[in-house]
C-alpha cells in the first residue's frame, strides 16, 4: 500500500468503492480515456511542470501519466480506500480537501486533471473555485465527465453521480466560473448502444445499487475487454456528435 500524506482528515465521499475494485489500467474505458487525453491535450501534459489530479482515487491516471510522460502527478483525494490502493509509483498521494486551500498549493500547478469527479459534486461552483486556488496563472484544467443527460439511471446513482452532462451544460458550469473552453470533444460514441441497454436493463430489472454498478462497468472477461477496447477506438478525436463522455481543456477567461 502507498504511503499517504494526511494533510486533511479522511472524509466519506459520494463515490462507490466498487469502481476501485473493478477498474485497472488494463480496463478498456480507462485506456480509452487516456488516449483521448493524449489526442486532445497531449502537448499540455508534455509541457506541464507541476501536475495535480483532484480525485485521484487509486491512481490509474497518475500511473498512466508517469509511464507515458515520465512525470509525477500530485494526487488529491479524501477516499482512503482508494488512496491506500493507489498504483502510482513516483507521485505524491495526499489525503487533502481542496476546500482547505493549503498555502503550499496556492497557484502551484500549471495543469490540473479532473477526471470523472465533477459529476459527483452537488455544488459545482464552490468546488471549481476551490480548484482554481491551486491553478497557476495561465495554467490549464482538463475535465472529463460522463455525457448524455438522458442516460441518467440507477447505474449513475450507484456510482454516486449527481448528474450527467452535455457540452452545453458543462460550458454553462465552467463559464459561470470564468473559465473558457479551449478544446473539447465527446468520446465513447461507439459505446452509446451499451449506454442505452444499461439504462433499459436497470429500469426493467430494478437492480440494487451494487449490481447496477457491477453490470455497468465490469467487462468480466479479457476477450470482451479487448473487443470493447477495439470498438472504443472507432471514432475520431475530437468529435462533436455524441458520446458517453465529454472532455474539455479549460483556461481562465
Amino acid at each position: 500500500m502507498r504511503q499517504i500524506e494526511y494533510l486533511s482528515p479522511a472524509t466519506e465521499v459520494n463515490m462507490s468503492d466498487g469502481y476501485f475494485q473493478i477498474a485497472g489500467t488494463d480496463h478498456f474505458w480507462v485506456r480509452r480515456r487516456f488516449e483521448v487525453l493524449q489526442k486532445l491535450a497531449g502537448e499540455v501534459v508534455s509541457h506541464a511542470v507541476e501536475i495535480a489530479e483532484v480525485g485521484c482515487g487509486h491512481g490509474l491516471l497518475q500511473r498512466q501519466v508517469e509511464d507515458t510522460y515520465g512525470k509525477p502527478v500530485t494526487g488529491f483525494d479524501l477516499n482512503v480506500y482508494g488512496l491506500k490502493h493507489n498504483v502510482s509509483r513516483i507521485s505524491r498521494v495526499c489525503c487533502y480537501d481542496i476546500y482547505q486551500r493549503d498555502e503550499e498549493f496556492r497557484g502551484k500547478f500549471d495543469l490540473i486533471l479532473l477526471f470523472d469527479v465533477l459529476e459527483h459534486i452537488p455544488d459545482e461552483d464552490s468546488f471549481v473555485q476551490a480548484i482554481l486556488f491551486h491553478l497557476a496563472a495561465g495554467g490549464a484544467l482538463v475535465v472529463s465527465v460522463p455525457a448524455g443527460e438522458w442516460a441518467y439511471a440507477s447505474y449513475d446513482r450507484a456510482a454516486g453521480h449527481v448528474r450527467r452532462y452535455s457540452i452545453k451544460s458543462l460550458r454553462k458550469a465552467v463559464e459561470r466560473n470564468h473559465l473558457e473552453i479551449k478544446r473539447w470533444s465527446y468520446w465513447g460514441l461507439p459505446m452509446l448502444p451499451t449506454l442505452v441497454m444499461r439504462k433499459l436493463r436497470a429500469e426493467k430489472d430494478d437492480e440494487d445499487a451494487r449490481k447496477a454498478y457491477a453490470a455497468g462497468f465490469d467487462t468480466r472477461t479479457k476477450g470482451l475487454n479487448e473487443t470493447l477496447a477495439f470498438l472504443s477506438r472507432c471514432e475520431l478525436i475530437p468529435q462533436r456528435v455524441a458520446g458517453t463522455s465529454v472532455m474539455t481543456v479549460l483556461q481562465r477567461s
